[in-house]
């Protein structure tokens, strides 16, 4: 007859099963390889920040919207701060691994688009949000120097990506993606937020000058874009999606329209006070332009739905990639609440609305589909 002493454990299985024990209970988060960490991973906080950003811009007013917006921008905020530190590390610890995204791979390299526009969102939500919890003057300060830093290095990329592209990297025409457009929006990503800080200047030429740079921001990223999207949709038309995961790179076009949008509105409005010569021009000029090119936006939305669609039928995997559902159509959201605000048309009032329930969706999807990667070891794994 067997007793209790029988079933108990040896002490050499007790030690077994004690460092099994600890071993299997380390948490995912603490067997992260750091070393993958690559800068399309700050799409993440565009994402988030335009959630919050779109909030602050809808031509409605919600119970609890604003609220939702604050707690998106602080959920924004800290996410920043967690991935500087984490990046900080990855270019100290990692560099021979930074060094290769950045010099050796075009497929990662143009993602250093992403960092200045998730420093820019970030900024502009502390203004239009932040502000409520930490007082107008620190969200200034705090949004000017992020806006500064932000704009620095979008023009640092949008220079310096396509150097290494013409210089160093093995690139095709042929084989051109919507991630190609991501060096060059983040210029128009700082000309749509800066004006926001115009009215915080001294009047007169300290204006004025934010305001001339704006533009010049604005026509360096809608040339640039303009320049780019023939090659964009050459390489799709030859080359197709190189990659199931890559489908929702699709959504990518919609940024430099719908940021373009949004940035001339704010250019408009800007203007009135400090442009006054200019001003009568400007805001039909935003007008008719913003029709137009949301138009062509909402056309190519209907392209990159349709797309995405086939492709979660035919088995696409969550990546990094399904943040590009994000940040594009929140630009959208920005782009029609400013015609709605500009036009009084109900039609782009609904339109943003209806936007902004597609953005949240679409956010709900990449977070969920990130945090379930990274608890389950899927994403950046040793």
């Amino acid at each position: 007859m067997s007793t209790l002493a029988d079933v108990r454990p040896r002490p050499a299985d007790r030690s077994r099963l004690s460092r099994l024990s600890r071993r299997t209970s380390v948490s995912p988060l603490s067997r992260l390889d750091l070393a993958q960490l690559g800068p399309n991973w700050y799409a993440a906080v565009m994402g988030t920040a335009i959630v919050a950003n779109g909030a602050a811009a809808l031509p409605v007013r919600l119970p609890g919207l604003i609220g939702f917006g604050e707690v998106m921008w602080a959920l924004g905020a800290a996410a920043l701060l967690v991935l500087a530190g984490a990046r900080l590390v990855h270019l100290t610890r990692h560099r021979e691994a930074a060094r290769a995204q950045l010099l050796d791979n075009p497929a990662t390299a143009v993602f250093y688009g992403c960092p200045p526009m998730a420093l820019l969102a970030v900024g502009l939500g502390t203004l239009l949000l932040g502000s409520r919890v930490i007082g107008i003057g620190p969200a200034v300060a705090l949004d000017a120097v992020l806006w500064g830093v932000g704009t620095l290095y979008a023009l640092t990329v949008a220079a310096g990506i396509p150097y290494l592209m013409i210089t160093r990297h093995t690139v095709s025409a042929l084989e051109a993606n919507p991630t190609w457009l991501l060096p060059v929006v983040a210029p128009l990503v700082a000309s749509a937020c800066g004006p926001a800080l115009v009215p915080h200047l001294p009047a007169g030429p300290p204006q004025q000058a934010l305001l001339y740079a704006c533009w010049a921001l604005f026509g360096v990223g809608l040339l640039a874009t303009l320049v780019l999207l023939p090659v964009v949709f050459t390489g799709l038309f030859h080359s197709k999606v190189p990659a199931l995961a890559l489908t929702p790179a699709l959504f990518l076009v919609l940024g430099p329209l719908g940021q373009s949008v949004t940035a001339i509105h704010q250019l408009a409005d800007a203007a009135r006070p400090v442009l006054p010569a200019l001003a009568p021009v400007m805001r039909p000029l935003a007008e008719l332009y913003g029709i137009a090119v949301i138009g062509v936006a909402m056309l190519w939305l209907s392209v990159a739905l349709t797309a995405n669609l086939r492709a979660r039928r035919a088995g696409m995997p969550f990546a990094m990639t399904w943040w590009a559902y994000t940040f594009p159509v929140g630009t959208c959201v920005t782009g029609a609440s400013a015609l709605a605000g500009h036009t009084g048309f109900g039609g782009f009032t609904g339109l943003a609305v209806g936007l902004y329930l597609l953005l949240g969706a679409a956010w709900l999807l990449a977070a969920g589909g990130t945090a379930a990667g990274l608890l389950r070891g899927r994403l950046l794994a040793r």
